[in-house]
């Protein structure tokens, strides 16, 4: 009972991370650019709807809602005033390393208005808990919240990107931005919804990763962020169902590895996993062999 128990948790966290590397990975695929401060919009989701609930005593879906809009704007403003610039940079550098800049940006910015000191998060979810077997295991609300919600999102948005026009822009400009560009797609309109879409996963993926952890500081983001993005990796980034295979297997992956190995290897064991996955297949599990033209 104790590995189901082990298992469904792992299916939990992974869902989160599945949700954070599904930002990610749209990005990448699109964009072609890594976002690394994506990990600190998670923690800004948090402190949106902590500020709302806390100060403010709103209702918490509420505060998810607002979450999930200071999310959206503080995406669509990062790539507007950081990325957008230097789309075509001659060094892919320059964009790696705004984003670095971005992200410590971000956390000293919420430092100053917060403080360092770790707070305590209400959670947001009013799901009771559910037992079976007599009690023998537990399935916390935030846990079949947080399962539902991927599951909910990887459909909604794999429905968004097949059946919209918005989502065929976006496959478009992912394929050949110059091509779609002749063809009146606005590239920087689709980017940018691009980044919308993916911060305001994020801020869900922060208020859930933080009901279930409820503990939330300026650096709560950063290893949240970091795992997303191996997960990312791991399931082939630029694949929207790689990018939620890669996360719950991620997190079924370290949780086991805390449960039966070492709690203190758990995060070598996951990046030693993705080290491997690489070495059989490059491009990731659902990933693509891209041929360059030379």
């Amino acid at each position: 009972m104790s590995f189901l128990s082990y298992l469904i948790n792992g299916i939990s966290l992974g869902s989160v991370y599945a949700i954070i590397a599904l930002g990610y990975t749209m990005v990448y695929g699109i964009a072609k650019m890594l976002n690394f401060a994506h990990g600190d919009v998670i923690m800004v989701g948090g402190y949106a709807a902590i500020t709302m609930m806390m100060s403010l005593n709103a209702n918490p879906f509420v505060a998810v809602l607002v979450a999930i809009v200071v999310c959206t704007v503080l995406g669509i403003v990062i790539e507007a005033v950081a990325y957008r610039p230097l789309r075509n940079a001659a060094s892919p550098l320059a964009v790696l390393i705004t984003a670095i800049g971005v992200s410590y940006l971000l956390q000293n910015v919420v430092l100053l208005i917060f403080g360092s000191s770790p707070k305590s998060f209400q959670s947001v979810v009013p799901v009771p808990d559910l037992k079976l077997a007599d009690g023998a295991l537990t399935i916390t609300g935030e846990t079949m919240v947080t399962i539902l919600s991927s599951m909910v999102i990887m459909i909604v948005l794999t429905l968004f990107i097949n059946k919209t026009k918005a989502g065929q822009a976006m496959l478009a400009v992912a394929e050949d931005k110059g091509a779609a560009q002749l063809m009146g797609i606005n590239i920087n309109g689709t980017i940018a919804l691009t980044f919308a879409i993916g911060s305001g996963l994020a801020a869900i993926a922060g208020v859930l990763l933080c009901s279930a952890y409820p503990s939330l500081s300026p650096y709560t983001g950063a290893m949240p962020g970091i795992k997303a993005f191996v997960a990312a990796v791991f399931g082939g980034i630029g694949s929207v169902p790689g990018a939620m295979i890669g996360g719950i297997l991620l997190g079924i992956i370290e949780i086991l590895g805390k449960a039966y190995i070492s709690s203190q290897l758990a995060d070598a064991i996951v990046f030693a996993v993705l080290i491997v996955v690489l070495l059989v297949k490059p491009t990731g599990l659902l990933g693509k062999q891209i041929q360059e033209k030379v």
